[in-house]
């Protein structure tokens, strides 16, 4: 009878030392962030109104599209020169690819692309996954 009741406690604590792990390695998934960053170079001859309305209607991204977590967005600030002309950031962030790639096809997405195409040089966009 002992070693049945050893054995029991053995398996229990095991159950409950799985769950524990399992209860982790969810939180840790749930901790996970996709960031999709973007910098835009703008022409030369695009006005500051129209980089104004670019910024505004990206910002607005975050209202249209449900599987935005968050916006950021900002001006280069460093002092190293090494921006390569790329002066506007934004940071967008997903809970998962999934959500990201509903993001990309999305239809307020794809009017924002038509809307900065003729104004913008280049583009350079990066995704990663990032913790809490």
């Amino acid at each position: 009878m002992k070693n049945i009741s050893q054995l029991l406690g053995l398996v229990l604590g095991l159950g409950v030392l799985f769950a524990g792990m399992a209860a982790e390695a969810a939180d840790k998934r749930k901790a996970k962030l996709l960031r999709h960053f973007v910098c835009f170079k703008y022409k030369a001859e695009a006005s500051k109104a129209k980089v104004a309305e670019v910024e505004k209607a990206f910002v607005a991204l975050g209202k249209q599209i449900a599987e935005i977590k968050a916006f950021e967005k900002g001006t280069n600030n460093s002092p190293e020169g090494l921006n390569k002309g790329f002066k506007h950031c934004y940071l967008i962030t997903f809970g998962s690819e999934k959500d990201r790639d509903a993001y990309l096809v999305h239809p307020a997405h794809k009017t924002f692309v038509e809307l900065v195409g003729p104004v913008v040089e280049d583009v350079f966009v990066v995704d990663y996954w990032a913790g809490k």
